[in-house]
């Protein structure tokens, strides 16, 4: 049997991380969550070693490895969404407690993990045929941090 699945090193939060993602996002849940055997370093036998969990139908791999290999923005997570409600939803969500604001629709979640969180109006108005639409985009996108659909649409209309 083949199967795919996207595999993120945690430090020790993948439980955590794993039940926080699955209430967050809808039609996901926490799949298994397996002890570690003994003799597995940094890990007390028994305790979460990796979890499997299913992200909106996309299946994740978690695993409790260690600070050796924490994360950057080279990874990371895109939602995308259909509304200003839901960016603003998953934005405060994914920003709150310790969570850190980047840019262009980029954030860094209180586990470290990188997201975009995207409208869909986004990537429809840099797809439209005429260059002076997708430039005048590009300029408002690149001034923001959350996304502002408004203003996006505002810039697409010149």
């Amino acid at each position: 049997m083949l199967r795919f699945a996207t595999h993120l090193w945690f430090d020790h939060e993948a439980v955590e991380a794993a039940e926080f993602y699955a209430d967050l996002v809808p039609d996901s849940h926490v799949d298994r969550v397996v002890a570690a055997p003994p003799g597995v370093p940094g890990a007390a036998p028994g305790a979460p070693f990796f979890v499997d969990l299913t992200l909106n139908g996309q299946q994740y791999t978690f695993l409790n490895g260690g600070p050796l290999f924490p994360f950057d923005s080279q990874v990371s997570l895109l939602l995308l969404v259909d509304t200003q409600a839901e960016v603003d939803r998953y934005w405060s969500a994914l920003v709150a407690d310790g969570g850190k604001e980047v840019q262009c629709g980029w954030l860094t979640d209180r586990f470290g993990l990188s997201w975009q969180v995207v409208p869909e109006a986004l990537e429809r108005l840099m797809a439209d045929e005429d260059p002076a639409v997708r430039e005048r985009v590009a300029k408002e996108m690149l001034g923001q941090v959350k996304f502002d659909v408004a203003a996006l649409e505002r810039a697409a209309r010149g």
